[in-house]
């Protein structure tokens, strides 16, 4: 897929950082429904660098007609019946680094997309907007890669430490 102009380019973003909140916010909503607080706080900060990042895309493209992006596009894990059991599962079995792993890969997706933006367009402008959305992701990435260094390789009770 070649991207070819700004309001393209926010229009995944928007959707790109969407799905990151709304995974992140139901994530630390089920850890801490399982009293996993360890892994909630993470999911938490997360969410809240998502929803902050989306607030911004949203506030500069608020008067900017965005194309319509199909829904499920950057969708993480399917939210649909058949699957319910399953993610269930994976949900209980989930362990600190499992979790910090799973948001690890969808950043660093996120990351290639817009850096794969950057190397395939002409547009100066829209390089630059491009860079801009790949490194904010790469900030994600580094503050995940920096949680797991410090998540032990511990069984499902296990307690992770990060810094902000």
């Amino acid at each position: 897929m070649t991207i070819r102009s700004a309001p393209e380019l926010y229009a995944h973003a928007v959707a790109i950082e969407r799905e990151a909140a709304e995974r992140y916010t139901e994530l630390a909503a089920r850890m801490n429904d399982e009293g996993r607080e360890d892994l909630a706080r993470i999911f938490e900060l997360l969410a809240d660098l998502e929803s902050e990042h989306l607030r911004t895309l949203e506030a500069r493209t608020v008067d900017v007609a965005l194309p319509a992006i199909p829904d499920g596009r950057y969708h993480w894990m399917d939210a649909g019946a058949p699957e319910t059991a399953a993610r269930d599962l994976i949900f209980r079995l989930m362990t600190p680094r499992m979790a910090l792993d799973i948001a690890l890969q969808a950043e660093k997706r996120a990351q290639a997309f817009f850096e794969r933006v950057f190397t395939t367009c002409d547009d100066p402008a829209l390089r630059a907007l491009a860079r801009e959305m790949a490194a904010d992701e790469q900030d994600h990435v580094a503050l995940l890669e920096r949680m797991l260094e410090n998540t032990p390789e511990a069984s499902l009770a296990s307690t992770v430490i990060f810094s902000r």
